[in-house]
């Protein structure tokens, strides 16, 4: 069962005590955070190790350096690849406008990074205090201006192509065709493909394809060489996984880690606020 937060913003009569709440978080790899939901607008960066937030309407794989955007009310779960340095910002709804009603994963701007890790020193923001309100100002200017990148991977509705999802799920370097799928599901080729479309925006191929990329993601942070990565994950040569990798995050595997661990180690020396490590985030 999903668990329903109290608000970190609002007092007992419904009214905000502050417009913005922050809080830290290190986790170990592997560790679980439980489904759970926010009555705020929530802001979730990795600044090192990969996230996978879980939502009963799809999965988003959130890498170091980058964010995920929740929505107030969302049920959502999360799970840590690799030692994850999460920093957390909390919004009163509507204090961001611009932004999706629904989760998205953004890049974060060297600025943005920068104001996200300097916001994690106060415990709450408030507008009514100048230097308070100049810093969620900036915030929430640079979180309209960010742009998405496509690590999501959507979940289909229909019985039968969530049937074929759970099982690509369970083992997403499985070379069976739809076809065996479709025997297995009562379904023809033509129905699954038009509900892959029709559900998830994407092609079965392009659907697969996304799983394997998010699934090797995970499988680098975690600290798993790149051939590994690649062949766990189905791809027929490292060549064609470092070319899908380099397509979608802009950079090659080896590469991105590089940037991260780097932009890890001048985190560190930034001043941050240490925080007792909550439940749920």
């Amino acid at each position: 069962m999903s668990q329903k937060c109290h608000s970190i913003l609002l007092d007992k009569r419904g009214k905000p005590t502050a417009e913005v709440a922050s809080l830290a978080y290190e986790f170990k790899h592997g560790h679980s955070i439980p489904e759970h939901s926010h009555p705020e607008d929530q802001l979730v960066f990795a600044s090192s190790g990969v996230m996978t937030v879980h939502t009963r309407q799809g999965v988003w794989v959130v890498p170091s350096l980058r964010a995920v955007w929740i929505p107030a009310g969302t049920p959502h779960s999360i799970t840590m690849s690799g030692a994850v340095s999460m920093r957390t910002l909390y919004f009163v709804p509507d204090l961001v406008c611009d932004l999706p009603a629904k989760c998205f994963v953004m890049n974060v701007s060297p600025l943005l990074r920068e104001l996200l890790v300097h916001a994690c020193a106060f415990p709450t923001l408030k507008k009514r205090l100048p230097p308070h309100r100049r810093i969620i100002d900036m915030i929430v200017d640079q979180l309209a201006a960010a742009s998405s990148i496509p690590l999501q991977l959507p979940q289909p509705s229909d019985r039968r192509a969530m049937r074929i999802a759970k099982a690509m799920l369970e083992n997403p370097a499985q070379s069976t065709t739809l076809e065996t799928f479709c025997n297995s599901c009562g379904a023809s080729k033509r129905t699954v493909q038009r509900l892959f479309v029709a559900e998830t925006r994407m092609t079965f191929a392009k659907w697969r394809q996304q799983l394997r990329l998010l699934h090797a993601l995970r499988l680098l942070a975690s600290g798993e060489q790149v051939m590994v990565a690649a062949m766990d994950a189905g791809y027929d040569s490292t060549s064609a996984f470092i070319a899908m990798f380099k397509k979608q995050l802009g950079t090659t595997p080896s590469r991105y880690f590089t940037i991260e661990r780097a932009a890890g180690q001048l985190e560190n020396k930034s001043r941050s606020r240490s925080a007792v490590f909550p439940s749920h985030g």
